[in-house]
């Protein structure tokens, strides 16, 4: 029935109707192209050395195991310091008259004991100690082996850990050249403390004013003791450099900067103190004008009290009565001795006069500290002058000079380091 339809529709011509499917634009194809044999390779930027190695680590600034190391040796040099003064003091310097680098170990029996004592007998101090006994030889021995021994456990303690610092790279190039001449100055300390005592076992070598009463050189123990303050204070300074310290800010910045001139001086006037007691010791000025204010004090007898002795400037030429003359001696003492307690105090003063409390506390701290170290130093050196030279007083006084050095040395590099200009502050300037 549908075909019948469909023929009848045809055959009598009615329109049809057509749905055309819209065509598609196409693209045009690229035209071909024939594979190229040559290519064009852009290179790789090239790489260099410096970024293909990996780049070692700059040192810290402020590494605080270097700096206790540093502290640490400068404890020891202290200890070393204390343990020769009394070595002078008990008079055991020359028990000893041979010297070994590597050193060695003591007598360990009667007979090698014997044999060391008549090795001592052989020399001038002897001659006025012929009533010692072998034990008495054998204390005074014990000192000076315990000093030299003393010396080279500094020696070690400073040398192994510098290797491995600088093997390991924590030393900064700030640091590296003065290590070295700390290491320089600790190896020469030990030949000239030889060379000291050699003074002492050959009276050829003394000052005419000395062969009378055997001691080693007043020269040649101001030398050594010279050296082991240097010594001291150049680990302290490189110390503290190490760690670091605090700035100040506003006020404070200004305060501390016209504070850091008077904190130098005073460091300075500590240490030359502390060397110009060296001849005092090596004179045995202490025995002599034992009283104070006064250096001559004869009112008890009807005569005078005077601040200068008589006999101040008896040898020719001049200069030598600042290292040989005990009256020249001692007054040259007592003078640097009362400038460096008027800088001290007088740097407590001009500190507390300002802006104080804007000082780092490391700062306040050392400031204080300086002015109390130098009142008890004061006080230390009169007893000890009033009570003719104490072991115990003497000693005191001996390591009372370390300590006030120490708190001088401090108070002048906080003080520089307070002051610094900012690095933000400098930059903007330029």
């Amino acid at each position: 029935m549908m075909r019948s339809a469909l023929r009848r529709g045809l055959l009598s011509g009615a329109p049809r109707t057509l749905t055309q499917t819209p065509r598609r634009t196409l693209t045009p194809r690229r035209a071909y192209r024939p594979p190229s044999t040559t290519f064009t390779r852009t290179p790789p930027a090239r790489r260099s050395l410096s970024l293909a190695l990996p780049k070692a680590a700059a040192p810290p600034a402020h590494d605080k195991a270097v700096a206790y190391w540093l502290f640490g040796c400068g404890g020891l040099v202290a200890g070393m310091v204390s343990v020769g003064g009394l070595t002078r003091l008990t008079r055991s310097g020359l028990s000893m008259t041979d010297w070994k680098l590597q050193g060695g170990l003591p007598p360990s029996n009667r007979a090698e004991w014997e044999r060391e004592f008549q090795r001592y007998k052989q020399y001038p101090e002897w001659q006025q100690r012929q009533s010692m006994t072998l034990d008495e030889f054998k204390y005074i021995y014990a000192w000076e082996y315990g000093h030299r021994m003393l010396g080279r456990v500094v020696g070690v303690a400073f040398g192994l850990p510098l290797a491995y610092f600088w093997s390991k790279g924590r030393l900064t190039p700030w640091l590296k050249p003065r290590a070295l001449g700390l290491l320089g100055l600790g190896g020469c300390q030990g030949l000239i403390g030889w060379w000291m005592v050699r003074s002492g076992l050959n009276t050829d070598l003394l000052p005419e004013r000395q062969k009378q009463d055997v001691r080693v050189s007043p020269y040649r123990l101001a030398t050594h003791l010279t050296m082991a303050f240097v010594t001291y204070s150049g680990l302290i300074w490189c110390g503290l450099e190490t760690l670091g310290s605090k700035q100040a800010v506003g006020a404070g910045l200004k305060h501390a900067a016209k504070l850091t001139p008077v904190a130098r001086g005073a460091a300075c006037l500590t240490l030359v103190t502390a060397i110009s007691g060296a001849f005092v010791a090596g004179n045995d000025a202490g025995m002599a004008f034992n009283v104070w204010p006064y250096m001559v004090d004869d009112r008890d007898i009807g005569g005078e009290a005077t601040f200068v002795p008589p006999d101040l400037l008896e040898l020719r030429p001049l200069w030598r009565n600042a290292f040989e003359n005990t009256a020249c001696v001692q007054f040259d003492h007592r003078m640097l001795a009362y400038g460096t307690a008027l800088s001290g105090t007088g740097l407590f003063a001009l500190a507390r006069s300002g802006a104080w409390h804007a000082l780092p506390i490391v700062t306040r701290r050392f400031v204080a500290a300086g002015a109390l170290a130098v009142v008890g130093q004061a006080s230390l050196g009169v007893a000890t002058l009033l009570y003719v030279v104490p072991i115990e007083l003497a000693a005191a006084h001996q390591l009372g000079a370390i300590g006030l050095l120490t708190c001088a040395l401090g108070s002048a590099h906080s003080l520089a380091r307070a002051a610094a200009v900012p690095a933000v502050v400098a930059a903007a300037a330029l």
